[in-house]
């Protein structure tokens, strides 16, 4: 092996180890780990200790990184998921756009930048931090409440215009009011063709083909891959940027119900690639591009975050939504975006910026982003401590959509004929029965039948919150792993809980972590079940024959004195 391949190596194994223990103390703390990568290129680089320096591989590696940030981000779009709210969530996104563009424009003037790079400033410090503040809101479980739906769609709005801005850009410096009009308006056109491809295959062929491949999970995986790297390749082509490709891939997946599954399996790889570039962001910087304009990063962070919080509050406020959503809300879409050094990164390489405005940017980032994580996790005691401030200001007649997809349900975990037929008897109890299944073969079934279904595994988080979990009336699970039903009887508190156990220790540790009924499910049977459930309103009834039932599992008695059914034809 060349000297060179070797100090190659060397670099690249120091910066992956180095973002490892960043990330770790990241989570400790409770930060976003975009803060991790982006300390990790500080600590190794020319800034710190100057062990690393950005090669060819960790350029190439940064590229694609900067692509699967958007592929993710076009996974996360799933236009129903605002179809109800969608008029409000626009009005918000585009005042937003349009009145922090001017206020940061503004505030980069007052701060002595020029005229254009107080433009590039604002429009890098426009964007919501998608990635961060879904990850932030899914471990509130805060995604299915009305401040958070808003949120995500307002986030939508603005991924769109990020992706424009980022064709912009891509376009380069031309000369001539024409042919720049000329090449912006080339890229659209292409963008146009991409997006019209990627939404007849989220149509016609992924389902199909995402249907035959969900069987075997590393199959899954390798298709959502393939099919980023597809349209990567169709955008290199036409000369468009990594990004747009990587994000209209998303898009198509996004649609779809795989897709909570699919971005759950991808996410490691994907991780892996956005580390590396958030990490090579800052290989390029020298301490003085860093510190250039540190003055003026925190005199804008706190300009900007008070203007911005009235900009977003008087937006929610307008469009009739109650206090406590609009100030809830409000905080979560305050700080700089890692976008910013996205849009900082592409506008530097084509020359429009200088290596110090990305440092005020990437300052700019790193204060506001550790700041803003920690009043998002405590944004209800913030509202509680202000509230008696902001009654006065309440509403008479605040909108009361509250988009969450299912409401007073029950949630099924496992398609089996048990679960089946409990689907049947619950019918009549609940507004909505959602199944979540996992295995390919039952997915047609479900999706033919007329119930909810979420294709995914139980265990990750962003299926059971899509189910939400915390708004069901009845959780039923026959999911193998007892950790998995464990934490779904965390997640779902108020809900009637019945969770299948196959032994008697997985039985006791179910009822300590808060199960309302265990069923040891050896040779239960649907027709018992039926008459099972229907005792249900009669509690003391129902556990007597909960425990008779029990007792017969133990002991391998008969099910039922009038089941005749050979044993086992109906176990689960």
């Amino acid at each position: 092996m060349a000297l060179d391949e070797i100090v190659l190596a060397t670099d690249f194994a120091v910066l992956i180890v180095a973002a490892t223990v960043l990330s770790y103390i990241a989570r400790l703390t409770k930060q976003p780990t975009i803060v991790a990568y982006v300390l990790t290129g500080l600590v190794v680089g020319p800034i710190g200790f100057g062990i690393v320096a950005e090669d060819q591989l960790i350029e190439i590696l940064a590229e694609l990184g900067l692509g699967f940030l958007l592929f993710l981000l076009g996974i996360e779009m799933r236009f129903e998921d605002i179809r109800e709210i969608a008029r409000p969530v626009a009005a918000i996104a585009f005042g937003q756009a349009i009145l922090q563009a001017i206020a940061s424009t503004a505030v980069a003037l007052f701060l002595g930048f020029t005229l254009f790079q107080s433009l590039m400033i604002a429009l890098a410090t426009t964007f919501g931090a998608t990635p961060i503040i879904v990850k932030v809101l899914g471990d509130k479980d805060d995604l299915e409440t009305l401040y958070g739906k808003v949120d995500v769609g307002v986030l939508i709005f603005q991924d769109i215009y990020l992706v424009m801005a980022l064709a912009i850009l891509a376009v380069g410096s031309v000369e001539g009011i024409g042919e720049i009009a000329a090449n912006i308006g080339r890229v659209f056109l292409l963008m146009g063709l991409i997006g019209l491809v990627s939404s007849l295959a989220s149509k016609y062929f992924l389902p199909t083909l995402l249907r035959a491949s969900a069987a075997n999970k590393s199959t899954l995986f390798t298709v959502g891959i393939a099919w980023a790297f597809l349209f990567i390749f169709a955008a290199e082509s036409l000369e468009l940027s990594v990004e747009i490709g990587a994000f209209l891939a998303g898009l198509a997946l996004a649609q779809l119900p795989y897709s909570t599954e699919l971005k759950e399996r991808m996410r490691p790889v994907t991780n892996f690639f956005i580390a590396i570039f958030f990490a090579s962001i800052a290989l390029q910087m020298e301490i003085d591009q860093l510190l250039a304009y540190w003055q003026e990063a925190v005199i804008a962070c706190i300009l900007l975050l008070g203007i911005n919080f009235f900009i977003v509050f008087g937006l929610f406020y307008s469009q009739r939504f109650d206090i406590e959503t609009s100030f809830l809300g409000t905080i979560s879409m305050l700080q700089v975006s890692e976008f910013s050094l996205v849009l900082g990164a592409l506008a530097l390489e084509q020359e429009f910026i200088e290596e110090g405005i990305l440092g005020f940017l990437s300052l700019m980032a790193l204060i506001t982003m550790p700041t803003s994580t920690y009043y998002v996790l405590y944004n209800r005691r913030i509202y509680a401590a202000v509230r008696p401030y902001l009654e006065r200001l309440e509403r008479d007649d605040p909108i009361e959509t509250q988009p969450v997809e299912y409401e007073n349900h029950a949630v099924i975990v496992g398609y089996s004929r048990l679960t089946s037929e409990l689907a049947d008897v619950l019918n009549d109890a609940v507004d909505e029965i959602v199944f979540i299944e996992d295995r390919a073969e039952h997915v047609s079934e479900l999706q033919e039948a007329d119930y909810g279904f979420i294709f995914g595994n139980a265990r990750h988080g962003d299926v059971r919150q899509e189910a939400n979990l915390a708004g069901a009336e009845v959780l039923v699970s026959d999911a193998n792993r007892t950790d998995v039903n464990r934490r779904l009887v965390e997640d779902a508190p108020d809900a009637l809980s019945i969770i299948a156990a196959t032994t008697e220790s997985e039985s006791r540790l179910l009822r300590e972590s808060g199960a309302d009924y265990v069923v040891l499910k050896r040779g239960f049977i649907g027709e018992e079940l039926e008459s099972f459930l229907e005792l249900l309103d009669d509690h003391h009834a129902f556990e007597r024959h909960l425990t008779a039932r029990n007792e017969r599992a133990r002991d391998g008695s008969p099910r039922t004195s009038d089941s005749s059914a050979p044993a086992g034809e109906y176990d689960v």
